[in-house]
């Protein structure tokens, strides 16, 4: 009998050590996702050859830093497309890097065909750039969905042409692989415009990425480093950040995302 129960209380101790350990575990992953900021992060395809584009710049500039009532950091990203150049305005800051990932979003949306100015929020929600009543809805839909992953830059170092991030990524086994992609964003950038849609016009732009680059997979290992190319417009200069965000493959949703400014 006295075998029997120093046996039972030994499986007992072994299983609370085992749930105990689990718990802790969990405890470790909530922790990081609580150090690490919560990001809504709103990303605009826009161009200045389209008149539809600016009031959705300006809505964009309305959001960009802000918190939403759960404490969500809003962070948005401009993405100046190409396919308006050849009608009378060449886009300063256009890239068809910004265009072939709109059209990726497009194919995930089952769009039949992209257009500006168009938001696309976490990945998961996309509508028309200059709706505010729509954005504010993406935007309380993001407050209530769990942030898959913690994602927190470190530190930076610039050295020439050549930034490091050192940065932190962890979340669930089925989430690895996910791309962590890298932006390089002006600030805010003014351009007049000379001729197209916005001919005569002073438009203004905030956070407008100036390249974007897979740079890392989530993997098991939280801490990562990794370099990136420093485009001329930002060697030397001021008024620039980085943003760093996990995105799942195939369904494009945003995992987790955090951002840093440039010294």
């Amino acid at each position: 009998m006295g075998r029997s129960t120093g046996c039972l209380q030994v499986a007992i101790a072994v299983a609370l050590l085992s749930v105990a350990g689990r718990v802790a575990a969990q405890q470790v992953f909530m922790a990081g996702q609580a150090a690490s900021p919560r990001v809504v992060l709103v990303e605009l395809f826009t161009s200045e050859g389209c008149s539809s584009c600016p009031p959705a710049d300006a809505l964009l500039k309305q959001v960009n830093g802000m918190k939403t009532a759960s404490g969500q950091l809003i962070v948005g990203i401009s993405e100046h497309v190409t396919y308006w150049n050849s009608l009378g305005w060449a886009d300063p800051f256009s890239s068809s890097v910004y265009t072939d990932r709109q059209n990726a979003y497009g194919s995930s949306f089952g769009l039949d065909s992209v257009y500006t100015p168009q938001m696309v929020v976490n990945g998961r929600q996309q509508f028309v750039g200059s709706d505010k009543n729509l954005l504010e809805r993406a935007i309380r839909a993001e407050q209530d969905q769990v942030q898959p992953v913690a994602l927190h830059i470190l530190d930076t170092n610039t050295a020439g042409n050549v930034m490091t991030v050192r940065f932190s990524a962890s979340g669930e086994k089925k989430f690895y692989g996910a791309d962590i992609l890298a932006v390089l964003a002006d600030d805010a950038d003014q351009s007049s415009v000379l001729r197209g849609e916005n001919s005569g016009r002073s438009l203004t732009h905030v956070s407008v990425a100036r390249s974007i680059t897979r740079v890392a997979k989530l993997q098991a290992e939280a801490e990562q480093t990794v370099e990136l190319t420093m485009p001329v417009s930002l060697s030397g200069k001021a008024g620039h950040h980085v943003i760093l965000f996990a995105q799942a493959k195939g369904t494009g949703r945003v995992l987790g995302a955090d951002t840093k400014a440039i010294p």
